[in-house]
C-alpha cells in the first residue's frame, strides 16, 4: 500500500543505546527544529511521516535490539504508516553495507558523524551557530553533557573506536557556553559523559585537562550538581579529586568501568592496569574524597576466563565493596583484538558468572543501604508516579542507580527541586524516606 503524503515533514526520532546516543539525538532534534521541521522523540501515533532511528552496536544484545527496531519500522513503512525510514548511529556506522541488502525499506544509512548529511537528506541545513543546542529528552532538570567524541584506547574487547572514531575533545570555552545555556533553561544537574572522561584535553591542550573543565563548569550559576561518568583507571588524573573535594556542586560520585578484578584477565583485555594497581587507585580515591560513591561495570566470560579467574574476581569484589556495580556477559565483536581469541566460555557459563557477580553485589548493596537508614540526604526529585516522588541522592545517577521513594501523601515536593529527606527503609536497590 502506498504511504500517504503529508504536506509537512514530521520526524519521529527513536533512540537506542547509551546516554551518548541520547545526547546525539537531542542535538539532531534541535537542528531539525531550527530548520522549521516538526520533530518528536519516541512519539506514538502522532502522524509522523519520517522516522530516524539512532542505533547502538556495542554488544550483541544491543545490536539485536537495534535490528529488531529497524525491522519494526520497515514493516510500518510497508503498511503505509510512515513514508521514510532513516538509520543512524553506531550500528549503521559499522554494519550499513551488510544491512542494506537485508532491509531495503531503509531509505538511507548514516554514521555517527554524519549529522550534516542526514540533515541535508531531510532538506535541512546544518546550522553551525546552533552547536551545543539541544532539545532535551530527559526531565528538564538534568542533562547528559558530552565533552568529547571517540576513543583512543586499545581495549581488546571494545568496538567503540571502530564506530565512534578517534578521540576528539570539545573545546572548554564551548562547553562552558553550552552549560550556561542549559542552566538558563532550568537544568540543575550536568552528567558529564564521554567514552573516556579522563582523556579530555590531551588532543587540544596536550595535557589531561578534566580538572580545569570541571572547575570552570562548577562556576556556572544554576548548576547544582556535576556528575562524572566513564572514567578510565589507567593514567587516572588525580587532580580531579581535589576539585571534587573542594567544589560543593561536584558530586562525590564516580563511574569508572573496571571490567575485571583478575590481573590475568586485565592483561588479556589490554586495560593497562593490574589488580594491585586498581585496588591502590580505588583506595586513594576513597581517601582523598571521603564518602565518595564509586560505580563500576564488569565483564563476565571474557575469552580464556577460568574458574580461578572468576573466583579471583569475586573475592576482589568482596574486598572492594563498590557502591554500585553492573555486570554484562562478554560479546565476541568482529575486528577487535579479542576476536582473534577463541570465545571459549559457553554462553550459559557466562550468564551464570554474571549472575553470581550480581548476587554478591546485591548483598553488598543491601548492607551499604541499610547503613543509610536514619540518615538525612539532600535529594533531587526526578518525577512523581504510583503514589511516590522518585528522587536521587548525589550518590545516584538516573536509571542505573538507587532511587529514593517518598510517599506523595503527607509530603509536598516539586519535580526538579531539591529536598532534605530522612531515610526510613532500605533494600538492595532502593531507599524509602520522608521529607523533613
Amino acid at each position: 500500500m502506498k504511504a500517504r503524503t503529508l504536506k509537512r515533514t514530521k520526524v519521529n526520532v527513536v533512540t537506542l543505546g547509551c546516554s551518548k546516543n541520547t545526547f546525539d539525538s537531542e542535538v539532531m532534534m534541535a537542528q531539525l527544529k531550527a530548520n522549521g521541521i516538526a520533530v518528536d522523540h519516541e512519539a506514538e501515533h502522532a502522524g509522523h511521516n519520517v522516522v530516524v532511528i539512532n542505533t547502538c552496536g556495542f554488544i550483541e544484545n544491543a545490536k539485536q535490539e537495534s535490528i529488531e527496531t529497524i525491522l519494526s519500522w520497515a514493516s510500518a513503512k510497508d503498511q503505509g504508516l510512515v513514508e521514510k525510514v532513516y538509520v543512524t548511529g553506531c550500528l549503521s556506522q559499522r554494519y550499513a553495507p551488510e544491512l542494506k541488502e537485508g532491509i531495503p525499506q531503509v531509505d538511507a544509512w548514516f554514521g555517527t558523524r554524519d549529522l550534516p548529511r542526514l540533515l541535508k537528506t531531510l532538506k535541512a541545513d546544518y546550522k553551525h551557530e546552533l552547536v551545543g543546542e539541544r532539545l532535551l529528552t530527559t526531565p528538564a532538570h538534568f542533562a547528559y553533557f558530552k565533552i568529547s567524541e571517540g576513543c583512543d584506547r586499545k581495549c581488546s574487547f571494545c568496538a567503540i573506536p571502530l564506530m565512534r572514531g578517534r578521540h576528539i575533545s570539545t573545546p572548554m570555552e564551548q562547553l562552558v557556553t553550552h552549560a550556561k545555556a542549559l542552566a538558563a533553561q532550568g537544568v540543575k544537574e550536568l552528567i558529564l559523559i564521554a567514552q573516556d572522561l579522563t582523556y579530555y584535553g590531551l588532543d587540544i591542550y596536550k595535557k589531561r585537562n578534566l580538572s580545569e573543565l570541571i572547575a570552570q563548569l562548577s562556576e556556572v550559576e544554576g548548576i547544582d550538581w556535576i556528575r562524572l561518568h566513564y572514567a578510565f583507571p589507567s593514567g587516572f588524573p588525580m587532580d580531579i579529586l581535589e576539585v571534587m573535594r573542594e567544589r560543593r556542586n561536584v558530586c562525590n560520585y564516580l563511574d569508572m568501568p573496571l571490567q575485571h578484578g583478575s590481573t590475568r584477565m586485565l592483561t588479556q583485555m589490554r586495560r593497562g592496569i593490574t589488580q594491585v594497581k586498581t585496588e591502590a587507585l580505588v583506595n586513594t580515591i576513597r581517601e582523598k574524597v571521603p564518602g565518595i560513591a564509586i560505580r563500576t561495570t564488569l565483564i563476565a566470560g571474557f575469552p580464556g576466563e577460568t574458574a580461578a579467574d572468576h573466583e579471583d574476581n569475586l573475592r576482589w569484589i568482596e574486598r572492594m565493596r563498590f557502591d554500585r556495580l553492573g555486570a554484562f556477559t562478554y560479546s565476541h565483536e568482529e575486528d577487535t583484538h579479542a576476536f582473534t581469541m577463541e570465545d571459549d566460555v559457553p554462553a550459559e557459563l557466562k550468564a551464570q558468572r554474571a549472575q553470581e557477580i550480581m548476587e554478591l553485589q546485591g548483598g553488598i548493596s543491601f548492607e551499604l543501604n541499610q547503613a543509610k537508614v536514619g540518615r538525612t540526604y539532600r535529594v533531587l526529585v526526578d518525577k512523581a508516579e504510583g503514589g511516590y516522588y522518585i528522587a536521587r541522592t548525589e550518590y545516584d545517577s538516573p536509571e542505573v542507580d538507587n532511587e529514593v521513594l517518598i510517599p506523595t501523601k503527607d509530603n509536598y515536593l516539586r519535580v526538579g527541586d531539591f529536598a532534605e529527606v530522612r531515610i526510613t527503609e532500605a533494600n538492595e536497590h532502593d531507599l524509602r524516606g520522608e521529607a523533613i
